[in-house]
């Protein structure tokens, strides 16, 4: 018994009843509108469907006999939800659900606005599920405010709903490589976008770390406010909605540490993971920031659903994959006709590529490219710029038509239209070496277009493999219809805008 501290007990209490009264001196919290992400974004797509909604029902009103009531309402509630199925769609081509996007004027009013403008001329193409809009005076009326009105409502939001009042709170618990990636990856300017930090509605008002060389200091530019002793009171006292935990290999957490994020729960803050935080704000898996944390990676739990989606998939796929099939058959002789001025050659590309299983195959491209390309050099990868690219390729490449022939690797089997971008065997081996849990790509067919694919550009480095491999890991994740309704939708701004190359 001998050094055995007897006050021990008698500390113990008196800390317990601190805390206890501290509780129960804690001001009493205002009511407060710090909306989450998912609030957001039904926040703005409500209002949105509202004000296109209401839009409608203004110029029927002015400019015919429709009379506003419950009752004529429900009759031609078909108008109604077509117009919405429609605004859904086309806002999602047009990224006005990104939040880094809608938190800028110019971005989310520009976005909204052309949403709203494609909607309306879909709108007026659809017969039956739509009213008779033939009046001049109606459809300038109804294009008019619906186009104004959701413009003024994203300027509204840009203006408003960045202010503090609406913004979440949170404590990053843990300063070191993963904390400090995932304040990088949330004040990140994607496409000159400012402030992503005002879009995901995230305010991080400090750190908390037990090193003592970061006491005090401001890690990009966030101030280290405390150690994890200290946790609970920080909490409380910054009035945090939300506590993340920046610590990759969880294992090694304290006790102590383990215990105030407890009572932080108990409290009624909310406790995340960064790798979960992270995945929801990006659409991406931050791979060297899970651990060998395997539910992050692969879908561990069987949903009852899988095999329709699997057999709905496959469905869709050769029916996808037919009608690319008759496109190619229409384009194919301009392509003979250009290779022959410009670069003569094969007209086809064949190349061996890792499919699902780690199964290679031999996939199918219209050749873009001089013949052997890769005699000297060997495999590299592409590049913008990239002199090998034949005058004709030019053109095929940007517009990812020179896909198209990779439709009969579908039909085989071999691909999906949705999925991971398959890779050459050279590099997938060098890629497994390099990154973490890159060979989970390979356990759903490889695609034409992806979640990956709508993101990036093609990969020219490493660094650029590894987030295309945290965005396909998101993808086989989370792997489903919706998922790839997305997809599908911001695969058209990609070949419109030309950005592949």
């Amino acid at each position: 018994m001998d050094g055995l501290d007897v006050n021990v007990p008698q500390q113990l209490d008196a800390e317990r009843d601190d805390r206890e009264d501290r509780v129960e001196r804690r001001p009493v919290a205002l009511p407060s509108l710090h909306l989450r992400v998912s609030e957001r974004k039904l926040l703005l797509a409500l209002v949105d469907l509202l004000i296109v909604n209401a839009a409608l029902i203004v110029a029927l009103a002015l400019r015919t006999p429709f009379t506003v009531s419950g009752r004529t309402l429900l009759l031609n509630a078909k108008w109604f939800v077509t117009l919405g199925v429609v605004w859904i769609l086309w806002a999602h081509v047009f990224d006005a659900y990104d939040l880094a996007r809608a938190a800028s004027a110019v971005y989310g009013v520009r976005s909204a606005a052309s949403a709203a403008l494609t909607t309306f001329v879909t709108y007026t193409l659809i017969p039956w599920f739509t009213p008779a809009l033939q009046s001049r005076l109606l459809l300038l009326l109804f294009a008019g405010m619906a186009v104004a009105g959701v413009a003024a409502w994203r300027f509204a939001y840009a203006t408003l709903f960045i202010q503090p009042w609406f913004k979440q709170r949170a404590l990053l618990v843990g300063a070191g490589w993963a904390g400090r990636t995932l304040v990088s990856a949330l004040q990140r300017m994607p496409d000159g976008v400012p402030n992503p930090f005002r879009g995901t509605g995230y305010d991080i008002v400090g750190f908390v770390d037990d090193n003592p060389d970061y006491r005090g200091v401001r890690i990009k530019q966030v101030p280290v406010v405390g150690d994890s002793a200290s946790l609970v009171a920080l909490a409380e006292e910054l009035q945090v909605d939300q506590v993340i935990l920046a610590i990759t290999h969880r294992h090694a957490i304290s006790q102590e540490l383990f215990d105030a994020l407890l009572r932080c729960r108990e409290l009624g803050f909310r406790v995340v993971t960064m790798s979960k935080l992270y995945e929801r704000l990006l659409g991406r898996v931050p791979v060297e920031h899970i651990g060998r944390d395997l539910p992050m990676v692969v879908r561990m739990e069987e949903a009852c659903g899988d095999r329709l989606y699997d057999a709905l998939k496959r469905i869709s796929d050769l029916m996808m994959a037919l009608a690319g099939l008759a496109a190619m058959g229409v384009l194919t002789p301009f392509i003979v006709l250009g290779n022959a001025l410009t670069s003569p050659g094969p007209l086809f590309y064949r190349q061996r590529r890792v499919g699902r299983g780690g199964q290679t195959f031999e996939m199918l491209k219209f050749r873009t490219m001089v013949t052997h390309a890769e005699q000297v050099g060997g495999a590299v990868w592409a590049c913008r710029g990239d002199e090998r690219v034949t005058p004709l390729g030019h053109l095929l490449r940007p517009t990812r038509l020179d896909e198209l022939p990779q439709c009969w690797n579908v039909l085989r089997g071999h691909m999906s239209v949705i999925g991971p971008r398959p890779e050459r065997p050279e590099f997938v081996e060098r890629l497994a070496e390099d990154l973490p849990f890159y060979r989970a790509r390979h356990a759903v067919r490889p695609g034409i277009t992806g979640w990956a694919q709508v993101h990036v550009d093609y990969g020219q480095s490493v660094q650029e493999a590894k987030v295309k491999l945290e965005y396909d890991l998101y993808y086989v994740k989370h792997a489903g219809p919706f998922l790839d309704l997305r997809i599908l939708l911001k695969t058209i701004p990609v070949m419109v805008e030309r950005k592949g190359f």
